[in-house]
């Protein structure tokens, strides 16, 4: 039962929210929200707007400035003397094969660190705290003498095995997904007679989707965004992945601005939609299991 204690708290709680402090700290926190939405569209409306001018339209107009005529040839520009498509297709690629890899070797070492508690996994637990804590530009050159050692510099496999090695932030995930699932699962399994292994794809696995889905969220968002990685181990044409390929459109001796505009736009929208389809993934994925009840 309430008491009338309470119920006078509540009263108070209504009437201070309608004072005029409360009003203005709410048309405070609104109009916050408004100036970061505009920081963030009108980049986008401007570059959008500039893809779609020529050349003497856009060096003789304003940012704002509607062009007269839609120039959708410079998207095709981009596409195919930009690099933009190749830069795509390898971009699908290394993203494919580094989720695949990330998902398998981070879900394995979570199960192994969050069901066996030892002193080994204690001091490995400890030496990825250590890791995450070390910049990875004071490494880059012992990183890249042994890339290229193993002959794999100029190689797709070169950012794959740094991509998967080093994400200890997609394997801290897996295991607050793991503090939810009971061990007594596992028990069950091995009184039926299941091996470590069967319990880790019939068991584990599954019961990890939600986790999985925001880890290939994420990892898919740095991949996409990483530029310093594949400009260092990937110098070739051939391998030019998205960031790559834009950024070498601008490092022409002459630049045409509407075709840059238009590849942006065309790099911007694979992350866009992903993002707008499955956001639900990443709010909730993110605070699941963070908070024990």
């Amino acid at each position: 039962m309430a008491k009338k204690d309470d119920f006078k708290v509540v009263q108070a709680g209504a009437v201070k929210s309608n004072s005029p402090t409360a009003v203005a700290l709410r048309v405070g926190q609104y109009a916050v929200l408004v100036i970061a939405c505009l920081l963030v569209f009108i980049p986008i409306m401007v570059i959008l707007l500039g893809s779609l001018k020529t050349d003497d339209f856009f060096s003789n107009s304003g940012v704002f400035q509607f062009p007269d005529k839609l120039e959708f040839s410079n998207y095709a520009t981009a596409l195919s003397k930009g690099n933009i498509f190749t830069g795509l297709k390898n971009t699908a690629i290394l993203i494919i094969v580094s989720c695949a890899g990330t998902i398998i070797t981070g879900t394995m070492t979570a199960f192994v660190m969050q069901r066996f508690t030892s002193v080994l996994t204690k001091v490995v637990s400890n030496l990825f705290m250590i890791a995450m804590l070390l910049p990875n530009i004071s490494m880059q050159v012992t990183v890249f003498g042994i890339i290229n050692k193993m002959h794999l510099y100029n190689t797709m496999w070169a950012p794959i095995i740094l991509w998967v090695g080093t994400d200890i932030i997609s394997i801290r995930i897996f295991i607050q997904f793991l503090n939810q699932i009971s061990v007594s699962l596992d028990e069950s399994g091995i009184v039926d007679g299941a091996s470590y292994p069967k319990i880790y794809f019939t068991i584990i696995l599954p019961n990890l989707t939600p986790a999985i889905a925001t880890v290939l969220i994420i990892k898919f968002v740095s991949i996409y965004n990483d530029f310093y990685t594949p400009q260092l181990y990937m110098t070739d044409d051939k391998l030019a992945v998205v960031s790559t390929a834009l950024y070498r459109i601008m490092n022409e001796t002459t630049i045409h601005w509407p075709v840059v505009f238009a590849s942006i736009i065309i790099c911007i929208l694979p992350t866009l939609i992903i993002f707008l389809f499955l956001q639900r993934y990443i709010y909730s994925g993110l605070v699941s299991g963070a908070v024990k009840e």
